[in-house]
């Protein structure tokens, strides 16, 4: 059963926003959004179909004593709010400031920009935590060249350890494809996650369906608003994605390999297959909150209904004790011994006579329809 949310402010007081690129030149590197990590971490992959070197780096000063001794390399960034990081990654790899600044910049939309020799690539990565039930997303940054390919994350997730698994083995296909297969691998690990997480937040939003339905629990707006807005977010970063696979597909020379077009045409399948989960589940959100509301009306009408049950049947003995309460010197039975039980006799088979006519009509059944 939906258990009860209980949300709470995301608390980050290092959190970094537009104000300090307000009139900075083009392709300053200012880092904008939650720094996640304490420090930048490297990991590196030298490797070709026969051999691979796996290293792993804390400081800048520590890779500047490796140099590649093989075809390709990948390099993993865990962190990406250091301005001098960046930019000493930018003069060894040749990157341009405005790709550095996209990458410090951790608001972007999925986008693909081509330079000369070598192409820039944004996605977004989402993984909902259940107890916030809330989806949590980062950037992901992908500089492809002819043999090179580097990978900025804002913070270590575990995305990527099945890759990385897989490079690991003499015959793995990513060890003799070089960085246009690693890539196609990183953003296939990106789309899969998306199916993960729309599963699990539309699990959460059918359970919400049974409990509305069935009425075990009381729902707000807001809880149902909160799933609407999750969505939304998923949505604007699968979008966008779409064009970005649409683009390495139809770009001439985008993709070297001719096999390649079969596995990114895959992935743009199931980029496709989570916006039509994601519209339907936006649907069924949309459809939530009629639900809620109808049931809201249903329980207001009930108690009105309650309400005018009650008022009937007390109608006869505010009648007859109004008439009795009337300041007359001289009325029938006003000085009668017996009219105080007359008048409670007259009230009790008015009653008994408007509760047996409500029976009659059946009301209790159409206080529950």
């Amino acid at each position: 059963m939906h258990k009860t949310t209980d949300r709470k402010p995301r608390k980050n007081p290092r959190k970094r926003s537009y104000a300090p690129k307000v009139g900075q030149a083009p392709g300053s590197i200012v880092h904008v959004g939650d720094v996640k990590v304490d420090r930048t971490h490297f990991s590196l992959f030298d490797y070709d179909a026969g051999n691979l070197e796996e290293l792993s780096f804390d400081t800048l000063e520590a890779s500047r004593q490796y140099h590649r001794r093989h075809q390709w390399i990948w390099l993993n960034v865990h962190g990406v709010h250091d301005p001098v990081v960046m930019e000493e990654i930018g003069r060894r790899f040749k990157v341009h400031p405005l790709v550095l600044e996209d990458i410090a910049n951790t608001r972007q939309r999925a986008k693909l920009d081509d330079y000369e020799d070598y192409s820039f690539i944004v996605l977004r990565n989402f993984r909902y935590e259940s107890e916030r039930h809330d989806a949590d997303s980062e950037q992901i940054s992908l500089v492809v060249g002819k043999d090179f390919i580097l990978s900025f994350q804002e913070r270590s997730s575990g995305l990527f350890d099945p890759i990385r698994n897989r490079l690991r083995k003499n015959n793995s296909i990513l060890r003799s494809g070089g960085p246009e297969v690693l890539m196609h691998a990183l953003i296939d690990a990106v789309v899969d996650k998306y199916f993960v997480v729309v599963e699990s937040l539309a699990t959460e939003v059918e359970d919400l369906e049974d409990s509305l339905v069935t009425g075990t629990r009381q729902h707000s707006i807001e809880e149902i608003n909160h799933f609407k807005r999750e969505t939304l977010e998923i949505r604007r970063a699968v979008w966008p994605l779409r064009e970005v696979i649409n683009s390495l597909l139809r770009t001439p020379g985008a993709l070297e390999r001719k096999e390649s077009e079969l596995y990114f045409r895959d992935v743009y399948d199931h980029t496709v297959h989570v916006i039509e989960q994601l519209d339907s589940l936006r649907e069924l959100i949309s459809g939530l909150m009629d639900l809620h509301l109808s049931s809201i009306s249903n329980r207001l009408n009930a108690e009105v209904r309650m309400l005018t049950v009650v008022t009937t049947i007390f109608a006869p003995a505010t009648v007859i004790t109004g008439f009795f309460g009337m300041n007359f010197h001289r009325m029938p039975l006003l000085e009668d011994p017996g009219g105080w039980l007359y008048a409670s006799i007259a009230i009790g088979v008015a009653g008994l006579a408007l509760i047996l006519a409500l029976f009659w009509r059946r009301w209790w059944v159409r206080m529950n329809s």
